[in-house]
């Protein structure tokens, strides 16, 4: 069964169609204020939208087409939201807590227990059965949060940054449980962390300004993105232009000279992208020898860590960036607003069409 939403909300600029698979994990991704919110309490339905529809399969969750009005309540929906904060009952126990869904819907306290316990022990979490959630970790009450959300047998689990608030030691445990819980199951996760995407889902969309950017396979967009929130989240700088038979020409007048994909006959003058990592750019002080193709003078705008690297932010137009060494940085007596020259190396530049 495939779970199928249309839904628009002009107040929020909202406006988009979404269809997940049987057994498919989609990832939503997108700067703050993209609509990724708006999206889970749509399909959750904690928001209602203007106009729209969605269905499981043939089962209808809302129809506000038409002037027709049917809207189910979140709790007959069978989707399960899963948030950054786990939200367990203080007063219950865990195995109470994740007994708590099949409870809910009539099921004997005994066979209840007995599904708690088996979810418990899908995310390793059984231990701490007897436990009380103040006396959790933060990646122990997450995982029992998953648990309790599995136990309720739900058709589509919606998943809103469940790693956002554990630490470095917890987020890999939890993201390797979610990997294994997720198999074969209809789930969609909103999520800022290009990991997040790459372990758990077999197809990304990213939203901006309440409108899909671009979707597809999740290595084809983050590998080849044409979004520039997509290029960033996967590390990469992003130009767009005119495509040339040697790369692109962009609308100020630089010529990118780069690699054709493979298996595309580039047309000159279309749209196209120049896709390039950071530690593709080396950065210089005045001319360089050799006329390299990719020369172009910029404006430092930023320095930041990133890693054992400084990430050096140049323009003006687009923003470029270019990773180099903290000695090299120190060398070169790079500050905000001084004058370089950026030189890229064309063999690391891929060019495909936008």
């Amino acid at each position: 069964m495939t779970f199928d939403l249309s839904a628009r909300l002009p107040s929020r600029n909202f406006e988009l169609s979404v269809r997940i698979g049987e057994g498919e994990t989609l990832a939503v991704l997108g700067p703050n204020g993209a609509g990724k919110s708006t999206l889970l309490g749509v399909a959750s339905g904690l928001l209602r939208p203007d106009s729209g529809h969605a269905r499981i399969g043939e089962r209808l969750l809302f129809n506000l087409d038409g002037g027709r009005g049917q809207w189910s309540a979140p709790h007959l929906r069978g989707t399960a939201l899963l948030a950054q904060d786990p939200m367990l009952f203080p007063h219950l126990s865990v195995l109470e807590n994740v007994a708590f869904g099949p409870r809910s819907t009539g099921t004997p306290k005994g066979r209840a227990r007995e599904s708690a316990r088996k979810w418990l022990a899908e995310v390793d979490a059984l231990q701490f059965e007897t436990r009380k959630p103040a006396e959790l970790s933060g990646g122990q009450a997450q995982r029992v949060a998953v648990a309790r959300a599995l136990a309720a047998e739900p058709e589509l689990l919606l998943l809103d940054e469940p790693m956002a608030a554990l630490d470095i030691h917890a987020a890999p445990l939890l993201r390797r449980v979610l990997k294994r819980v997720l198999a074969g199951r209809k789930a969609m996760i909103v999520t800022h962390d290009v990991l997040d995407a790459y372990m758990l889902a077999d197809r990304v969309i990213v939203l901006e300004n309440g409108r899909i950017a671009e979707e597809g396979p999740t290595r084809q967009v983050l590998e080849r993105p044409r979004s520039r929130f997509a290029a960033g989240l996967a590390g990469l700088n992003l130009v767009a232009g005119s495509i040339t038979r040697e790369g692109i020409t962009t609308p100020d007048g630089r010529l990118f000279a780069g690699q054709h994909d493979p298996e595309w006959s580039p047309v000159p003058g279309q749209a196209g992208v120049a896709a390039f990592p950071p530690s593709a750019v080396s950065v210089f002080l005045g001319d360089v020898h050799g006329s390299p193709r990719n020369s172009f003078p910029v404006t430092v705008t930023d320095l930041e860590p990133h890693g054992d690297q400084v990430r050096v932010h140049a323009g003006p137009g687009t923003s470029l960036a270019a990773d180099i060494t903290p000695a090299a940085s120190a060398d070169l007596g790079l500050v905000p607003g001084m004058e370089v020259r950026f030189v890229v190396k064309s063999a690391l530049v891929s060019i495909y069409p936008a």
